[in-house]
């Protein structure tokens, strides 16, 4: 192993120097967000030694990666020489390595090594990369004989053609061409590649967030971004049709144990009615059926109310791991708008395999550091702009976020209460949580934003990555019995002001490299490969162990501090900022750990999320009347809260749906080995033929009608 490392550091060390004096080739792409702001850039050189450098930087909401990579092709014109240096997003260490010699690829990086015999071409992916590893594929695979491109550590990558369009840059023009390639994460990956023998990367656009495109050629974005929604649709309203199974006629879901939502506990076994959407009655089990067109037995299943995640930020690839994990609704706290509008529009329609929205206008300020969704700000009127627009939506909250203007904030909550809007996010910079209350903020995103209440000063400069490192490094330090603390809580209590801890999501404040992360340590096993290698990628800069250590204490004191605040009445809601789906079950999991009881935490779920929406008149409890938002699961997870992750069928929006379906279509392993069949059973008969062919009614026994 020893001579392996030496001969690698020596190949990369000629890779870094051979290049000194050669001649380049540059091709620079720009990165945009979706309200136009120039957020980034790559720009790809090479030389006529065959060396490829790459200097990649992207920043957005104050954070964001910037890496420098270096790597040499082979004659099948992949990598046989790599490597990576730089920052991920949250500030951890880059150092990655890969180089193949004959049929022995090697590769090592800050979270693991390994080594694998090869024949034939073959793709490596790192852990960190800019557009232009993967841009290598295009071409790799568009020349191979089976179109297909096996990847390295595992995986195969395959590639179809979905259209062209023509774009213009002056007076030039040329055709270029969407490709969808399959293989890596859970969803088809979308490049803008050119045309001919050797296609190359054009644009990588990203619906509502970014586009990557070609220097010069960046007017043609907007064009290439609708062309490629129109594409996507297609695939995704296909899915919908094969995973979204119609609920026609009554049916009775048979011997289910309802979740009583109210008084967190289970009832007795329950036979559940559901019509147009709609529970139309409950009543015991083993009753005489009436009327119904199919039943479903739950076997003694538990049946839970639709679970709330109350911190997404909802894509159009995501609906389907939030539908398999029990998610039938889930609160949006910041998004592009129009994008936002085009998913409502679709699941309106019933296109979207997805859960039902309930939308948070976000509202940011104007900074070097800004967040660049929903509206971005400076003055008053633009905020109370942006507010109008947001009720005339229907939007029920606003979420302020980091860099809004301290001066204004007063005076924009007041304004967004008077049109009708919850108000609630991070707290702006200059400010402490504290304060956001005086200006009669309702609720408090993330754990990390109630701990800097504490530890923040009015100098901290929250936008930065301080907002994370300061959290992470001084909580174990907090005297949670101090009074301070404890008037704090207090207020919190007396204000009922929500708290979304995210506990899930800021796991990441602890974990090193080369571990999984916690929150995804249970369901590692189910992913498909490159996915699961993908959570044991550090994603905050730790120094040494002593420095781990503290993380790890400060971050189980946030837990704690959770707890304490459900135990003095404080309100919770569950919400994920991560992974769609699977972090729900893990934030539910992680409210145990703090102390909440496992039926206690459905309850927050369920019950908490339909008051924070405003939906408790149609969801959050099984009721009769309101919206057949159901969850039937293997287990008991009033006992064990990892069986909430055992969802065996879920009904939602007139549909019925099985994640084991769902996980097979996304190269996940289910959860669950059976499924609870939808069966038809006999009509039921009528004498009375109105409605059959009323214009033969008319004409042969006229109009009246007589019982």
């Amino acid at each position: 192993m020893k001579l392996v490392k030496t001969i690698l550091a020596s190949s990369l060390f000629a890779l870094s120097s051979a290049s000194a004096y050669a001649d380049t080739q540059t091709t620079r792409y720009l990165i945009f967000v979706e309200n136009g702001k120039q957020a980034g850039e790559q720009v790809v050189q090479k030389d006529d030694s065959g060396l490829t450098k790459v200097r990649f930087i992207f920043k957005d909401n104050g954070r964001g990666p910037e890496l420098n990579e270096e790597f040499r092709l082979g004659a099948d014109g992949l990598i046989n020489q790599y490597k990576v240096t730089g920052n991920s997003t949250f500030g951890a260490v880059i150092n990655e390595t890969y180089q193949r010699q004959g049929d022995l690829a090697e590769w090592k990086s800050t979270s693991e090594k390994g080594s694998k015999s090869v024949k034939g071409p073959a793709l490596y992916i790192p852990l960190n990369s800019s557009f232009a590893i993967g841009a290598l594929s295009i071409s790799a695979i568009e020349n191979s004989v089976d179109k297909r491109l096996p990847l390295l550590p595992s995986g195969t990558l395959t590639q179809s053609k979905i259209g062209e369009i023509e774009v213009i840059n002056g007076d030039k023009k040329q055709t270029v061409q969407l490709l969808a390639q399959s293989g890596i994460g859970l969803s088809p990956l979308f490049v803008w590649a050119t045309t001919g023998k050797n296609p190359q990367m054009f644009a990588v656009v990203i619906p509502g967030y970014m586009k990557v495109i070609e220097e010069g050629w960046q007017a043609n974005g907007e064009a290439l971004a609708n062309f490629q929604k129109a594409a996507e649709s297609k695939v995704l309203v296909d899915w919908a049709k094969k995973l979204q199974h119609p609920l026609s006629g009554l049916t009775v879901i048979r011997n289910a144990r309802i979740f009583d939502s109210e008084k967190a506990k289970l009832g007795a076994p329950s036979d559940v009615y559901v019509l147009r959407g709609r529970i139309t009655a409950i009543l015991p089990a083993g009753s005489p059926v009436r009327g119904a067109e199919a039943e479903i037995d739950a076997a003694g299943r538990i049946l839970l109310p639709g679970l709330f995640d109350m911190h997404g930020h909802v894509g159009r690839w995501d609906g389907g791991l939030n539908i398999a994990a029990g998610v039938t609704s889930v609160r949006d706290m910041g998004n592009d708008n129009a994008q936002m509008q085009l998913i409502l529009n679709e699941v309106n329609k019933g296109d979207l395999l997805a859960p039902q929205i309930v939308p948070a206008g976000f509202l940011e300020g104007e900074s070097p550091y800004s967040a660049n969704n929903g509206f971005v700000i400076k003055t008053l009127a633009e905020a109370k702009y942006a507010i109008d627009w947001y009720a005339q939506h229907g939007y029920p909250q606003l979420k302020i976020y980091n860099s809004f203007p301290k001066e204004i904030l007063k005076d924009t909550v007041a304004y967004a209460h008077q049109r009708g809007l919850r108000v609630s996010g991070h707290i702006p910079v200059g400010l402490r949580a504290f304060e956001a209350l005086d200006a009669g903020y309702d609720e408090i995103q993330h754990i990390n934003q109630v701990m800097l209440n504490f530890l923040a000063t009015p100098k901290t400069d929250t936008r930065t990555l301080d907002r994370f490192i300061i959290p992470a490094n001084k909580t174990v330090d907090l005297d949670f019995n101090s009074k301070p603390v404890k008037d704090f809580i207090a207020r919190l209590k007396a204000k009922q002001i929500a708290i979304d801890p995210t506990l899930a999501t800021f796991s990441f404040l602890r974990q090193q490299d080369g571990t999984i992360n916690e929150p995804f340590a249970t369901i590692a096993d189910h992913m498909p490969p490159d996915v699961r290698r993908g959570f044991s990628v550090g994603t905050m800069k730790i120094d040494d162990e002593a420095m781990h250590q503290r993380y790890e204490k400060s971050y189980a004191k946030m837990v704690d501090f959770v707890g304490r605040l459900y135990k003095a009445g404080v309100p919770i809601v569950a919400g994920t900022d991560e992974i769609a789906g699977f972090t729900l079950h893990s934030e539910l999991a992680f409210l145990v750990k703090a102390g909440l009881t496992p039926a206690q935490a459905l309850q927050v779920a369920t019950r908490n999320g339909a008051i924070y929406t405003r939906t408790q008149q149609e969801r959050g409890s099984i009721t009769v009347g309101k919206l057949a938002d159901l969850v039937l699961v293997d287990g008991d997870p009033t006992k064990n809260i990892e069986d909430v992750r055992k969802v065996a069928a879920v009904i939602s929006r007139g549909y019925l749906m099985y994640p084991s379906e769902i996980h097979q279509n996304m190269g996940i392993k289910p959860f669950v080995d059976s499924k609870p069949e939808l069966k038809v059973l006999q009509p039921a008969s009528a004498s009375n033929a109105i409605g059959i062919n009323e214009a033969a009614m008319q004409r042969y026994f006229g109009t009246a009608r007589r019982d």
